[in-house]
C-alpha cells in the first residue's frame, strides 16, 4: 500500500514490520475520518408522548379492569414499564416545565397551572417559562437533531399573555400547539372560550380542528415531520390534549362504551382513550413501516393523574380516570396526583417484556438520559433529575438523591372534590419514604411506599427520627424556592 524507498538496505522482517505498521496507521486514519463522518442517523430518534391527566392505572398494562389500550400495551411489551415513575407536579404546566429543563419546576415560578397575568402574579409565578433556561430540545438541536413538538404546550402564551416565547425559542424548528400556546396552533370552533382568546393573540397560523380531532391532527404532524426528517435523528414531542375533560368523542366512538352509559363521563372518558390508543398506534406503525423503529426510542407516560373536578360528585357521577387503588388524583401530592405510567421502547436495545418495580424515576430525570442515551454532552445545569439509563439496558437502580414536590400555596390553587384527596402543600420521597407537610409544619404525614402504597397509615409519630429528618430536608428546600413567602400570604 505505502512504497518503502528509504535507501537503506533493510533486513526482510523489518521491511514486513514496517509495511504492517503503515497498513495499521491507514488504516486508523480511515477509521477516524470515518467516525468523524458518522452518519446523524446512527444517533437514536427519540419521540416521546405526554398524555394529559391519565391516571397510573389507566392502561392495560397497567391493569385497567375495564378496556384495553392494545397498541399502547404492545409498546410496552416490546420494551419496559415501570411502576415507580413520578411527575414534578400534579397540574400540567410545571409537569412540562420539569421535562423542559431538568429542574423541579417550583425553581421557575411556576407551581401551578399558567393562567391570565392577573392570576399568574397572585401565585408569584411568571407568565411563562424563560426562555433562556436550558432547554432540551435545544440541546438535541445543537447536536444536530431535527427537532419539534406537536400538542399541548402550555409553559406560555394564552388568556392575555400575548408576549410568551414561541416554542422555537426552546430549541424546536417545527411546533403546532393548542390554545396552551403561541405561534402554529390548533384551536376549537364552537363556543370555546380559551380558543377565542387564543385568537385574538396572534402569532402564528391558527387552524380550528374539532376536539375529538385533536390527537389525530398532531400524530399526523408528527408522521409528516418523521417522514421528511428520517435521514438523520429527530427528537420529538408529541404532548397530547387527550385524556383531558370536557370529552368530546363522537357519537360512533361513545357506541363502542354502551356498557358503560350510566356514568357519562366514564364512557365518555374511555372512547377518547381508545380514539388516543389507535391514533398512537398509526403512529408507531408509520416508524415501523419507515424502518427506523430499531433506531427509535419512544417514551409513553402522562403529566398528572386523572382529574378531579367536583361537578362530577354533584351530578351524581365517580369521576372518570383510575388511579390503580392509589390514594388522591390531580391537583394532589398523593401518589394518584404524581405517580404515573411510564413505558419506553427502543427494539433491539431495550430487552422485551420487562416489568420495572423498584426504580424511582422522576420526570426531571429525562433530560440527563436523553442526552446519555443519544450520545450528547448535557449542558452545565444543577440537574436535580438523575441519569437513568442504566435501569433501561441494564438493572433497576437505587435513586440516590431525594424527590421533592411543592403544590397549593394558597387557596387559590385547585383541588380535588374529595376530602380524602386533598393533600398537604409540599412532599419528600427518599428511598420507601415519602414525607408530606405544609410550609408551616403541619399536618406531618409519613409513609413507607414499600410496605403500603396507599397512604393509609401514617407513620409519623411510630418513626419520630425519619420525620424530623425528611422534615428539615423539605422545609429547607420550600426555603430555597423564590418568592415562596410572597406567593404563601
Amino acid at each position: 500500500m505505502f512504497p518503502l524507498k528509504l535507501g537503506l538496505n533493510l533486513p526482510d522482517w523489518t521491511t514486513s514490520s514496517l509495511k504492517f505498521i503503515f497498513i495499521w496507521l491507514s488504516l486508523l486514519q480511515t477509521s477516524q475520518i470515518f467516525a468523524a463522518n458518522k452518519k446523524p442517523s446512527e444517533q437514536p430518534n427519540i419521540v416521546m408522548v405526554f398524555i394529559d391527566d391519565m391516571g397510573w392505572g389507566d392502561l392495560g398494562c397497567y391493569g385497567n379492569p375495564d378496556i384495553k389500550t392494545p397498541n399502547i400495551d404492545n409498546l410496552a411489551a416490546g420494551g419496559i414499564r415501570f411502576e415507580q415513575f413520578y411527575v414534578a407536579s400534579p397540574i400540567c404546566s410545571p409537569s412540562r416545565v420539569a421535562v423542559t429543563t431538568g429542574q423541579f419546576p417550583a425553581r421557575h415560578k411556576i407551581n401551578s397551572y399558567l393562567n391570565s397575568r392577573a392570576r399568574n402574579a397572585a401565585r408569584g409565578m411568571a407568565n411563562f417559562l424563560d426562555p433562556d433556561v436550558p432547554a432540551i430540545a435545544r440541546t438535541f438541536q445543537k447536536a444536530g437533531y431535527a427537532t419539534a413538538h406537536f400538542g399541548k404546550w402550555h409553559m406560555g402564551g394564552g388568556r392575555d399573555v400575548d408576549d410568551a416565547p414561541l416554542p422555537q425559542a426552546y430549541g424546536f424548528s417545527e411546533s403546532l400547539v393548542s390554545f396552551e400556546g403561541l405561534g402554529d396552533r390548533i384551536l376549537q370552533a364552537k363556543n370555546h372560550g380559551l380558543s377565542s382568546q387564543s385568537a385574538k393573540l396572534g402569532h402564528g397560523k391558527i387552524t380550528y380542528v374539532e376536539k375529538h380531532k385533536n390527537t389525530e391532527t398532531y400524530v399526523n404532524r408528527s408522521i409528516n415531520f418523521i417522514e421528511r426528517n428520517q435521514e438523520k435523528p429527530f427528537y420529538v414531542h408529541l404532548w397530547l390534549n387527550d385524556v383531558h375533560d370536557p370529552f368530546r368523542p363522537t357519537q360512533l366512538q361513545l357506541d363502542k362504551f354502551k356498557q358503560f352509559s350510566k356514568n357519562k363521563y366514564l364512557q365518555q372518558y374511555y372512547a377518547v382513550m381508545h380514539e388516543m390508543d389507535c391514533q398512537l398506534g398509526r403512529l408507531f406503525d408509520r416508524i415501523r413501516t419507515l424502518n427506523c423503529h430499531k433506531n427509535t426510542i419512544i417514551v409513553v407516560c402522562a403529566d398528572n393523574g386523572p382529574t378531579a373536578w367536583p361537578r362530577y360528585k354533584r351530578e351524581g357521577f365517580d369521576a372518570p380516570g383510575w388511579t390503580g387503588g392509589l390514594r388522591g388524583r390531580k391537583w394532589s401530592l398523593y401518589e394518584g396526583g404524581i405517580r404515573e405510567p411510564l413505558i419506553v421502547s427502543w427494539p433491539g436495545t431495550i430487552r422485551p417484556g420487562q416489568v420495572d418495580r423498584t426504580s424511582l424515576i422522576n420526570a426531571v430525570d429525562f433530560f440527563p438520559t436523553f442526552c446519555s442515551l443519544a450520545g450528547i454532552s448535557p449542558p452545565e445545569v444543577d440537574w436535580d433529575g438523575i441519569n437513568f439509563k442504566q435501569a433501561l439496558l441494564k438493572k433497576p437502580i437505587v435513586r440516590k438523591i431525594p424527590m421533592y414536590w411543592e403544590y397549593g400555596r394558597n387557596a387559590s390553587y385547585l383541588r380535588p372534590a374529595e376530602e380524602q384527596d386533598r393533600s398537604p402543600v409540599l412532599a419528600v420521597r427518599q428511598d420507601q419514604w415519602k414525607l408530606l407537610m405544609n410550609a408551616d409544619g403541619s399536618d406531618i404525614q409519613l409513609y413507607n411506599l414499600v410496605l403500603e402504597n396507599d397512604e393509609k397509615n401514617n407513620l409519623a409519630q411510630k418513626y419520630p427520627e425519619v420525620t424530623r429528618s425528611l422534615s428539615r430536608q423539605l422545609i429547607q428546600w420550600k426555603d430555597s424556592l423564590p418568592n415562596y413567602p410572597e406567593a404563601g400570604n
